[in-house]
């Protein structure tokens, strides 16, 4: 895979989530990917990341924008950097309670690329700083 079509890989997968459409974004992902979030474990498999992606869905609606992405020159690997604007909808355990708070947040993300499909996805945000807004 070359670079260019590492990118296109990525910017898929992130039209995707703005267009709040996880089976394009499972579509992507290889049935091995391993998902690693900021603060959490370790998801492996296409099936627990269509877990994330659902409860994601119910919890909070957010789009990605200022997207920048990157790759490798041989298409392994790629990073993205963009602001979250999200909306918190349904509280999450273990988090402040929810009542539809906005916030915006920088965030960025790491991937390994394999055989055209996304194999890892590495996700940083600052968590302080999303419950300070959330707090607020």
């Amino acid at each position: 895979m070359s670079r260019a079509d590492a990118i296109a890989l990525i910017l898929r997968y992130y039209a995707a989530f703005n267009a709040a459409d996880p089976q394009a974004m499972l579509g992507l992902v290889s049935a091995d990917v391993e998902h690693r979030v900021n603060e959490g474990g370790i998801r492996r498999g296409r099936g627990k990341f269509a877990e994330f992606c659902a409860h994601m869905g119910v919890s909070y609606r957010e789009q990605l924008h200022d997207l920048v992405v990157f790759a490798s020159d041989d298409g392994t690997r790629a990073a993205a950097e963009f602001v979250v604007h999200g909306e918190y909808l349904q509280t999450d355990p273990g988090l402040p309670e929810a009542r539809g708070q906005h916030y915006v947040l920088p965030a960025g993300a790491f991937f390994d690329i394999r055989d055209g499909r996304i194999a890892r996805i590495t996700t940083f945000y600052n968590l302080n700083d999303w419950v300070a807004q959330v707090s607020a």
